[in-house]
């Protein structure tokens, strides 16, 4: 393949400049089992030489173990990444089903020194409020944000998984450069509300699990026979049970248009994905997830992948169908407080 860099888009009105497409890191460190080290790497230093720029972590990812192995990585190139973590979520020690969520500038202020630590920098590039607790006014919230730039700490505010009140609500308070949402073939809910109000806000997009956690690749059918311990995505409904035989059904579209154009499963998924940026109007940032080199150039591929009408339409009913929720509680998505 050519080693053209990928374009560039501003994340928000006044946010950073990144390639169209950014790399999720949490799989380095946490979640879909186990990882190698140096394979992830070598991924790494690939995404950046490909124009990848955006490098999304969490301190809950691993309980900090994420943002202490990119730390070498974020050094090493300091002045051409764009470093972005998040605050709020984390999981208890003694229930790994369990999330606790905290928004309390207390907690915002300990969590941004956590991670300013493990991370082995001086300021972080762009910080999210990971989820939202609904007992901390959102005001409250990103105005402790907002002192954390004016401070030095931080450069640009993002937010995950919010509403669209929410987003506006943030708005008024701090320029907001980017909202994270699952975005994907699989899921759409935050389509009809939360898209429109970043449009208007001029507010960019990061899909997080554009390739629906691996799903969308035909990678595995069903989580809990065909994934290791330990691994979440064997607690999400729809990657179990009979939900995802019918989920595995609804890829027989998108093997049809992959196969037409000599493409990978996932190289569709994905176009699908950097399209929404011309179909809603907004900059869109999807940062699919992987820790082989080989990977992320077949998914830096897909960014000079334009889908034809025929083909949107051909993939257009797919969300709609798709059995089971994106977690087993909804309530810390956007989607179950719309």
């Amino acid at each position: 393949m050519t080693d053209s860099r990928i374009p560039t888009v501003r994340l928000g009105e006044d946010g950073p400049q990144v390639g169209v497409q950014g790399l999720g890191c949490m799989g380095m460190s946490f979640g879909y089992g186990p990882a190698d080290a140096e394979a992830s790497r070598a991924t790494l230093e690939r995404a950046l030489e490909l124009g990848v720029t955006l490098y999304d972590t969490a301190d809950m990812y691993g309980s900090g173990d994420n943002e202490r192995f990119l730390a070498p990585f974020f050094k090493a190139h300091r002045d051409e990444v764009v470093l972005a973590t998040k605050f709020a979520l984390s999981i208890p020690p003694d229930d790994p089903t369990k999330r606790i969520i905290r928004n309390d500038p207390p907690y915002i202020r300990q969590a941004v020194e956590a991670s300013l630590k493990r991370l082995e920098v001086d300021v972080i590039d762009l910080y999210y409020m990971h989820r939202r607790d609904v007992n901390v006014p959102i005001e409250e919230t990103v105005g402790t944000m907002a002192e954390l730039v004016r401070e030095g700490k931080v450069k640009h505010l993002g937010l995950s998984e919010v509403t669209a009140d929410e987003l506006r609500a943030a708005q008024a308070v701090h320029p907001i450069a980017a909202v994270q949402s699952e975005w994907s073939l699989f899921s759409r809910d935050i389509e009809p509300k939360v898209v429109p109000a970043a449009r208007e806000l001029g507010v960019a997009l990061v899909p997080y699990s554009p390739l629906g956690r691996g799903f969308l690749t035909g990678g595995f059918v069903r989580a809990d026979q065909d994934l290791t311990e330990g691994d979440t995505r064997r607690m999400m409904p729809r990657f179990t049970g009979d939900n995802a035989a019918a989920n595995a059904a609804l890829l027989e579209p998108v093997r049809a248009v992959a196969k037409a154009r000599g493409a990978s499963l996932g190289q569709i998924a994905l176009a699908w994905v950097q399209q929404r940026a011309a179909v809603h109007g907004l900059p869109v940032v999807p940062i699919p997830g992987t820790r082989r080199p080989g990977r992320v150039e077949e998914n830096v591929a897909a960014t000079r992948i334009t889908l034809s009408e025929e083909e949107l339409a051909l993939l257009e009913p797919i969300a709609g169908q798709v059995a089971g929720g994106r977690y087993a509680d909804m309530s810390f998505a956007s989607a179950g407080r719309e």
